[in-house]
């Protein structure tokens, strides 16, 4: 199973809000020949670490894929880049983030440093995970998503948005 983690908090002058820049997101994956299998709901999150910049909308995505995860990530990373995302500093306002989030089973500490090294920490990727792999277990300490989401700080807020 190959998760991607979908994120925007800034709108897009070409596709508009949050939402629907993570939405058109998707549909770029898919016109790139990426499968989405499935994907969870959209999420409202607050910025991590907390800030005053606009709260974040995230969902989660299984693909398919042939593409080596080295490949998937430059692609991903291609996409980013043609929406309009500037990597200037890490946890700044962004129009879209795409984040390789797991390679099936994959553990390595080479980029793409996968599982990613950060998503056991953040409800906003953990909630959605929950919803669309429920029993999913990381694949370094083998913790389950239920025991992950237990152990987030309290400062971590996801809910799934209305609509």
């Amino acid at each position: 199973m190959i998760l991607i983690g979908v994120g925007s908090n800034l709108p897009s002058p070409k596709f508009g809000t949050p939402l629907q820049t993570g939405e058109a997101a998707l549909a770029e994956l898919r016109r790139r020949g990426i499968t989405v299998s499935r994907q969870s709901r959209w999420y409202e999150s607050a910025p991590v670490p907390i800030s005053d910049q606009p709260w974040f909308v995230n969902a989660v995505a299984a693909v398919e894929t042939d593409l080596s995860p080295e490949a998937l990530l430059s692609l991903v990373h291609e996409i980013e880049a043609e929406f309009g995302r500037v990597r200037r500093t890490r946890d700044e306002a962004r129009i879209l983030d795409l984040d390789l989030l797991v390679y099936n089973d994959l553990v390595s500490q080479r980029p793409p440093v996968l599982p990613h090294p950060r998503m056991h920490q953040r409800s906003f990727v953990l909630l959605p995970l929950a919803e669309l792999v429920p029993g999913w277990r990381h694949p370094v300490s083998g913790e389950s998503i239920e025991q992950l989401i237990a152990a987030l700080a309290s400062d971590q807020i996801a809910r799934p948005m209305r609509g």
